[in-house]
């Protein structure tokens, strides 16, 4: 059976896109050289509406900086690409599936978004350790990062999904379950 381990919390939690974005920047070299030079032009719309919710700024803030990456080889950050928008919603369609079929676990409350406080995938390893939002709270920006790992360790961070990558990478998040992580990045 899969245990809750705990749940890690920030010195200070980043609430400035910008401000989360550039500590990811900072955590791995050679992030901003992919950076696009404009920010890309997403149909949020066509997005959030699909999936009934908002998505938290800062993970659209990431995504129209920059197209999909992969960190050290091992966790895919998918993001959606102007006009491909469809794309990204089946991708998330899927992984709900594979969340629901293989992962989840009712008995815990770990339920699948769209139930109140469901979880919804943006991010996968290499292994197949899951990173979900728990959709729970007012606005997506108070949503907490949770993890599943491959070896069955669940775990919440109470950040963003930005700020909760940049600490992964500089090493100040203990990567529970999850290998240590290479900061590099290639673009995909």
């Amino acid at each position: 059976m899969t245990d809750l381990i705990e749940t890690q919390s920030p010195k200070r939690r980043i609430t400035d896109p910008a401000e989360a974005l550039a500590a990811l920047e900072r955590a791995i070299p050679g992030l901003a050289d992919h950076r696009r030079a404009e920010p890309a032009a997403l149909d949020w719309a066509l997005i959030e509406e699909s999936l009934g919710t908002a998505l938290p700024s800062d993970y659209k803030y990431l995504a129209e900086w920059y197209p999909t990456f992969a960190i050290g080889d091992y966790i895919l950050v998918g993001l959606p690409e102007p006009g491909e928008e469809h794309q990204m919603l089946r991708d998330i369609h899927s992984a709900l599936a594979v969340l629901v079929e293989a992962w989840l676990v009712p008995e815990l409350g770990l339920l699948p978004h769209p139930a109140p406080g469901g979880l919804l995938p943006w991010a996968e390893s290499d292994e197949s350790d899951k990173f979900m939002w728990s959709t729970a709270g007012e606005a997506p920006q108070q949503w907490r990062v949770t993890v599943a790992s491959r070896g069955g360790a669940w775990w919440h961070y109470e950040g963003g999904t930005v700020q909760f990558l940049a600490e992964l990478c500089e090493g100040t998040l203990e990567p529970w379950g999850l290998r240590m992580v290479d900061p590099e990045v290639t673009p995909c």
